[in-house]
């Protein structure tokens, strides 16, 4: 029978050892990676992080990988981000198909009962946006918007003839009216 709590002293500080060299490691690659690396997670974002995670928890405790076979792991997702991110500058295919699109939930004074629904947010979820931007009226909003990472923007009236911060969020149903 293996031991449960406490296997011998040389193990314990092989974790300790490839745990900080693997997280070295691993902030070392990620600082050299740029800040996209490191910026407000959307879907992609956060499956790379996870399998970060898992490969510096794979790394100390498993007695079968060395720490060259994890540093390697690390750089090979790290680099297939960086590829990914930078085709989705590129390639407007790739940007949707990897972050999705912005989704416009309410529009001057109106809650958008399909784009809310299939966000899968309330409009308890858009009133708390606009608090948090510190709007006490909604009829003070030009539009809220659910962005790829998750968060709310909030945006106030729209002066006449001003470029929208709108251009490029898609709308369900017809097309917005323009001033």
């Amino acid at each position: 029978m293996e031991p449960i709590i406490f296997d011998t002293p040389a193990a314990l500080i092989r974790t300790a050892i490839l745990g900080v060299l693997g997280y070295a490691s691993l902030v070392f690659l990620l600082r050299i990676s740029g800040r996209r690396t490191l910026s407000k997670m959307n879907a992609f974002d956060l499956v790379v992080t996870v399998a970060l995670g898992s490969v510096l928890a794979t790394v100390m405790l498993n007695r079968d990988v060395t720490l060259a076979q994890g540093v390697l792991a690390f750089a090979l997702l790290i680099g297939m981000q960086y590829l990914v991110t930078w085709a989705s500058v590129h390639r407007r295919w790739v940007r949707e198909l990897v972050t999705g699109e912005p989704a416009l939930l309410f529009f001057r004074g109106d809650y958008l009962p399909d784009a809310l629904r299939k966000a899968r947010v309330t409009r308890d979820e858009v009133r708390a946006a606009a608090r948090a931007a510190g709007v006490t009226e909604m009829g003070e909003i030009e539009a809220v918007v659910l962005e790829t990472d998750g968060s709310f923007s909030v945006l106030g009236q729209r002066t006449q003839g001003a470029a929208s911060s709108l251009d490029g969020v898609k709308a369900p149903g017809p097309r917005l009216p323009r001033p």
